[in-house]
This record gives C-alpha cells, sequence and structure tokens, in this order.
C-alpha cells in the first residue's frame, strides 16, 4: 500500500491563469461569501450560522484567531469565516457504504479537496491491521480498542498525542491531563508547525510568549509595519481594522516578497465606499523583500535609529524606558556598529533609500505596532529575526502603551489557547506542580517530543501508538514523503476529526477515525447544552455556543470523547472524575481556575458578554518575566541565504480558498488561478534568466546538503511579481519539497520560507 506524495503528470487539466487583482472583498467577497452557502446550507441555516459566528452569544469562528472587537457588527465574518462555517456545517455526511465501496489503496489516489468534499463523518470506523478497509465500530469498542493498544505498550512515551488549534480550552486542559496521567509529555501540536518561533523568541526577551497589544490599540497607533503576512486571505477580518487604523491617521507599511492585494486596497463590504467606491488604500510603502531577509532589514533598521540618536542626542531614543525596563543596549550598539550595508542590501533585494524611508516613519512614529506571521517564523533564523524586531520596537519604549506592540497573528482560533492551557511538550515545572496539587498525582518531568521529533521517533521505531485530536497532522507536516514512511510504521493511529483528509489515508498498521462535533453544533450533555471556550491572538478569553443541531445522531462531542478515552484507559488508577467533565463542562473550569493562572474566575468571568482578558506583563504593566526581570535586547548574528546561480528561494503559502490544508475550492482569484494548484510563481526576469518561459511546465528539485533531491513534477511556471531571486508554490502540495532535518534554530519549526530549489522543464 504505497502512495508516491507527488504529481506525474497534470493533475489539473482546466487549470486557467489570468491577472493578478489589486484590491481585496468588494462585492466579489460578498458573492464568495454567500453564494457557496445558499447554495450548500439553504438561507435559513445560513442566516442562523452567519448571524452567530464571532458574535457575544454566538460561536467562535474556526478560520483564523483574529480578535473581535468590543463594537461588533451584525455580520462578524469575513469571506473564509463563511467557508469554514460552509465547510463544516454542511449537511452532507459519508454513507456507511462508502466504506466498503472505497478502501483506503483507493481513497490514497484521492486530493485533499476531494476528501474533504465527501460530508461530515458520522460513525467511528475501524481498519483493522492486515486490511485494506474501514468498517463502522461502536464507540465502546473503538475505546477498548485504543484503551488495549496503549496499556500494552513498554513504556508510556510510544505514544504520542497531536493537537489542533480547532480544540476548545476545556478539550485542551483534560486532554493534556490525560496524556501526562498516562505518563508521558509526547504533545506535538500545530504550534511547533507556525507560530513557535514567536514563543520562543518573546519568551526570552519580553517573559511572554504572546502578542502585547489589545485590540483596540490599532485605532491608537501611528504606525503599523506589517511583516511576512496575508491578512487578505488569511485573517481578512484584518484589513478592517487597519482600515480604521488608517483612516485615524496610522502609516502602514507592508514588507512580503510577494505584493498582496489585501494590503494594496480594501474595499470593506459592509462601508458604502467599499461597495461602490474605490475603498481605501492601505499601504504607504511596500518593501518587496526578499526571501529570509527580514532579520537584515530590522537590524538596517534599528542601526539607522541608533545613529539617529547619535546624531542628535535625547530626541530618538526612548532613555526612560531603556533605562529602567531593559537590559543589553551598550552590546547591541557595538555590534550593529560594525553593520555591513552591503550585506544588507545582498540580503534584502532592496536599496538602501528603501530602508532610509521606514526608519524614518519608524523615528517620526510615536506609537508603533508590528505585527507578523509565518514568513518571519518559518525562517532558519526565525528566532534571532524575532528577537531583532523586539529590539527595535525596545529601542524607542513601544511596548507596554497604548498604540504600540508586537502583535504575532496566530493563524488557527485556539492554538494560543491550547498552549495556555498546557499543550506543549516543554510546559514548566510551576505548571506540573499545578497539576500534581489539584488531581494528586506527579506528571512526567521529562520533555516529549515535538512535531517534527515526533516523526523522527516514528523513523526510529519509538513511537507505536499515534493519536491526533483534530488536524491533519500527515498533511500538514513537513517533508511529506519521510512523514508518510514514518506514520506507515506505527501500529496505531487514531483521528479525531469532522472531515476526511490525507491524515486518514495515510494510516499506521490499524487505524481508526472518531467523528466529532463541529463548533458550529449543539453540544447537548446530561446536565443541559454546553459551550466551551478559545483564546484569541490578543489574549481575549471567551465562550463559543453552537447553534445547529448535530448533522447526524451519535456523534460525541470532543470533550465526551476524551473523557471515555482517558477512563478506558486509566480506569481507577489516578482519581479523575472523567464522567463528571463529559456531564458538565463547569467542572473542567473550575480545575483550570485552580492550574492556570489568569482564569481564577473562570466559570463567571466566561459567561460575562464578551469574555475576559487575561493579564499580560509587558502590556498591562512593563513588567517583564525574563531570567534577569527586564526586557532584554539581545545581540543576533546576521547569517543571509546564499542562492547559488540557477536556483530560487521557494516559500509555500496558502491559496485563497483554502485554511490549513483543508481546500475550499480550486481558486485562487487574488493571484489569477482557477481550477488547479499545481503552479509555481515566479518572478518574470527570473524565468527569463533561467531559460524558461511563462505557462512551461516544470519539475521542481529541492536541493539539501548531500541528500538526494526531493521533487515535485509537472508544475506550472506562473508569472508574478515576487522579489527577485525567489518563488512561491502551495502549501501543502510543496511540503514534499521540505526537508525533516530543515528546521528553525532553537524552536525546531519547519523551514517553509526558504527552500533552495532549481527548475527543469518537465520530462
Amino acid at each position: 500500500m504505497t502512495k508516491k506524495p507527488l504529481n506525474d503528470g497534470s493533475s489539473y487539466p482546466d487549470l486557467t491563469v489570468g491577472p493578478i487583482k489589486h484590491e481585496a472583498v468588494g462585492l466579489p467577497g460578498i458573492f464568495h461569501s454567500m453564494e457557496p452557502a445558499l447554495t450548500k446550507l439553504g438561507p435559513a441555516r445560513t442566516a442562523r450560522l452567519l448571524t452567530s459566528i464571532n458574535q457575544k452569544d454566538g460561536f467562535d469562528c474556526m478560520s483564523c484567531a483574529w480578535p473581535d472587537p468590543d463594537k461588533r457588527k451584525a455580520l462578524e465574518f469575513c469571506e473564509n469565516g463563511a467557508k469554514a462555517v460552509t465547510w463544516e456545517a454542511t449537511p452532507v455526511t459519508v454513507p456507511t457504504g462508502f466504506w466498503a465501496e472505497n478502501s483506503v489503496t483507493e481513497l490514497l489516489d484521492k486530493s485533499e479537496y476531494w476528501l474533504g468534499m465527501q460530508g461530515r463523518l458520522v460513525e467511528p470506523v475501524y481498519k483493522p491491521a492486515g486490511e485494506d478497509h474501514y468498517a463502522p465500530v461502536t464507540w465502546e469498542k473503538a475505546f477498548e480498542l485504543i484503551a488495549g493498544k496503549l496499556n500494552g505498550l513498554d513504556s508510556p512515551d510510544r505514544a504520542a498525542f497531536y493537537t489542533s488549534g480547532r480544540t476548545a480550552n476545556e478539550t485542551a486542559f483534560i486532554y493534556q491531563l490525560f496524556v501526562r496521567a498516562f505518563g508521558t509529555n509526547n504533545l506535538p501540536d500545530c504550534s511547533n508547525m507556525c507560530h513557535e518561533s514567536t514563543g520562543t523568541a518573546l519568551v526570552e526577551t519580553i517573559g511572554i510568549g504572546k502578542s502585547t497589544i489589545a485590540y483596540d490599540d490599532f485605532e491608537h497607533t501611528d504606525l503599523i509595519i506589517i511583516m511576512g503576512q496575508n491578512p487578505g486571505t488569511n485573517h481578512p477580518r484584518m484589513l478592517t481594522a487597519l482600515e480604521d487604523a488608517k483612516r485615524s491617521g496610522a502609516t502602514i507599511v507592508a514588507v512580503n516578497p510577494l505584493p498582496e492585494p489585501g494590503l494594496i486596497r480594501y474595499k470593506n463590504p459592509q462601508t458604502v465606499r467599499g461597495l461602490i467606491g474605490r475603498g481605501t488604500a492601505l499601504a504607504d510603502q511596500f518593501l518587496h523583500i526578499r526571501s529570509g531577509g527580514d532579520m537584515a532589514l530590522l537590524q538596517a533598521v534599528a542601526k539607522r535609529v541608533l545613529d539617529a540618536e547619535d546624531a542628535k542626542p535625547g530626541t530618538v531614543l526612548d532613555h526612560q524606558f531603556l533605562d529602567e525596563y531593559t537590559l543589553g543596549l551598550d552590546e547591541l550598539k557595538a555590534h550593529l556598529a560594525h553593520l555591513d550595508e552591503a550585506d544588507v542590501l545582498a540580503a534584502t533585494g532592496l536599496a538602501s533609500e528603501e530602508i532610509d524611508e521606514l526608519a524614518d516613519r519608524y523615528i517620526r512614529a510615536d506609537r508603533t505596532i508590528i505585527t507578523w506571521a509565518m514568513g518571519l517564523t518559518q525562517q532558519k533564523k526565525a528566532v534571532e529575526t524575532l528577537r531583532e524586531l523586539i529590539n527595535l520596537l525596545l529601542l524607542r519604549g513601544n511596548i507596554g502603551r497604548p498604540g504600540a506592540g508586537a502583535s504575532p497573528i496566530r493563524g488557527h482560533s485556539n492554538v494560543q489557547g491550547d498552549r495556555t492551557m498546557g499543550i506543549w511538550e516543554q510546559m514548566s515545572d510551576t505548571f506540573l506542580d499545578a497539576i500534581e496539587h489539584e488531581f494528586g498525582f506527579n506528571p512526567p518531568r521529562k520533555h516529549g517530543t515535538d512535531a517534527l521529533q515526533t516523526i523522527t521517533a516514528m523513523q526510529r521505531g519509538e513511537i507505536s501508538v499515534f493519536i491526533a485530536l483534530g488536524g491533519n497532522f500527515v498533511g500538514a507536516i513537513s517533508d511529506t514523503a519521510a512523514a508518510e514512511a514514518a506514520v506507515r510504521g506505527t501500529e496505531l493511529t487514531v483521528q479525531v476529526s469532522t472531515k476526511l483528509n490525507r491524515s486518514h489515508v495515510v494510516t499506521g498498521e490499524a487505524a481508526l477515525i472518531l467523528p466529532t462535533l463541529g463548533r458550529t453544533e449543539v453540544d447537548l450533555q446530561e446536565t443541559g447544552p454546553q459551550f466551551v471556550s478559545v483564546e484569541d491572538s490578543v489574549c481575549a478569553v471567551h465562550g463559543s455556543h453552537g447553534r445547529i443541531p448535530p448533522v447526524a445522531p451519535g456523534i460525541l462531542s470532543e470533550v465526551a470523547i476524551v473523557s471515555r478515552l482517558a477512563h478506558a484507559t486509566l480506569r481507577d488508577t489516578i482519581d479523575i472524575d472523567w464522567a463528571g467533565f463529559e456531564r458538565d463542562y463547569d467542572i473542567i473550569r473550575e480545575h483550570i481556575s485552580h492550574v492556570v493562572p489568569g482564569f481564577e474566575n473562570f466559570n463567571t468571568d466566561v459567561r460575562r458578554k464578551g469574555g475576559f482578558v487575561l493579564p499580560n506583563g509587558p502590556r498591562d504593566s512593563r513588567t517583564f518575566d525574563t531570567a534577569t526581570g527586564k526586557a532584554m535586547i539581545t545581540v543576533n548574528h546576521l547569517e543571509s541565504i546564499e542562492r547559488p546561480e540557477g536556483r530560487l528561494i521557494l516559500q509555500t503559502m496558502r491559496a485563497h480558498d483554502q485554511f490549513n490544508t483543508t481546500i475550499y475550492s480550486l481558486n485562487d482569484r487574488y493571484r489569477g488561478i482557477k481550477n488547479g494548484r499545481d503552479v509555481i510563481f515566479v518572478n518574470p526576469d527570473d524565468i527569463a534568466e533561467l531559460g524558461l518561459r511563462d505557462g512551461q511546465r516544470v519539475d521542481i528539485f529541492s536541493e539539501w546538503k548531500n541528500e538526494p533531491d526531493r521533487v515535485l513534477r509537472n508544475y506550472r511556471v506562473v508569472a508574478y511579481p515576487t522579489a527577485r531571486g525567489c518563488a512561491a508554490a502551495y502549501y501543502p502540495e510543496a511540503n514534499v519539497l521540505i526537508p525533516l532535518a530543515s528546521a528553525a534554530d532553537r524552536s525546531n519549526t519547519p523551514v517553509s520560507k526558504a527552500i533552495l530549489v532549481r527548475l527543469e522543464p518537465a520530462g
């Protein structure tokens, strides 16, 4: 049972390439939101869901972690939010006969798009070792099979437990509790593959791995620098905050290897100017940076800030803030004094005048927000790059005051909350001590495996059981061929899911799929309807209440699945009321209030309209929980990406009709792509320099040290204004090109934004 994760011929014969867009949303955004919803859900179901999404008494959108304003509009969703709801709330279900009609081997030939379009999963199914078909089983049998396999392991560390960012706080808490009661810290999660670099850098420098701003800060800032980020596709509601900031007088600078329509012009569909007017031009400056050049840019701007202070002492740096709250300024000055401008220009692909302009904007702004996403976090030197970003903010005191701060934007609705609840392979002794005090057992202290380490442990035969609470681990992780081979070497894989994806067809010897409720659905338990909670990108926690009946009877909530699995596995070895957790989620929240700082009055606070905001030392009081008690200005050594002649630096990215590995359609209308995904975007000058032509089919080879080349075959070259020497292709298909060993220093995040490739004409 094998399947090459490559395209050996054109998978999309109807692919067309049209002109790129220079504005985002407007009337097309409304049409592309509502047409699929009305067609697939019907008017009544659509109205009920879309008027509840992101409302104070509604459910939290699963498509991103963008925060909600205090004053919410009647329609508080974006195009991709509407598509996420449509995708989850579809009345189409996978029939029982599907499993007999489709072998796992046959399903391996299906795309992510096809698998997701089969409908909602509604019954547990099991594929025994040696069999090629799943078949329905009872819930009791499913839990018995998993518990038996777990309890038969030589060591708890032979199991790994993955978590997706869609998992709510309550589920995440009892999931990590079960895993630690079982005896391991093997808790890989989706954050390992996206913002782990953010957490590593920010904890070291300011003492917390989270945003230091509130939503309202966007309205009070003078300058917003947006780096490595595409709000128009990945978190479109951010465009409204940017428009509000712009209309309040803020300047916006975009830094990215690709121009993104959402940052060029935004046509707000809830305003007249957005519907029939020209909308709002957002970015005042666009820095068309070379992939991997962000660290050099940040150092160059910081050097210009320091030089400006030297020219006019006492007028540029915030000396009072620096003296009282920081350490390391002198070391930074000495280091940047030797920064070579030629190295900066080579690394960034920018002109000195462009960097001068950005530095001047930063110096003139009293309050600055720097916001970023995976364009920064998935680089080899991602942690160092983000430390430089914090350096720049600290120089002018841009942390801990209104309208200023660091703003990482999470791409999954509760990935930040999952970490707060203990989903991490390296939780602190303080957290583990609190677990021990609350539940009366000593949790394991040895660090577990992260996402990449889980794959390498599978390769060594050290992981026998892999359980995933949501997500699409096989589809999301790098080095597709190696990852799939590693997963196939396990004895049992278990997926808790709403819909089919690649991880259901790349399995261990035996496999289970457990269907679960979606966030849109009413969660009715013994004590009545339940709700869950999530934490957004600015540390706000609020409730999420399902609005429609479950798509089919017998589907369990994630809380119920985890509770029953824990009881089946642990039985009475540890005195934890798993059944009580399932009956009443308030019991879970009460335990959380005793374990997790900031949640002391959880059951009360989460019931307030709009929820509550967690304490944040840097933001609230300029308190920095670092080893020194102060914010740390750091020295980081510049290391540029060397691009040999005839090679390009490839980055992976999403299409517009996509959320993580979930494909809503085969279109990417802002980039002009229709009916296909097998494309590579290349600058026209690079196409000519490489002796290729627009529209030509090529094989993409990634080069990594002494390993054999990885290859993605028969991709169409698309002329596109990428930065010179850079290219882009869609995730997850291009994951096959990323070596497992290519990971960010210290955070171990896959380096998906700096893949060295060569293009050869397809055979």
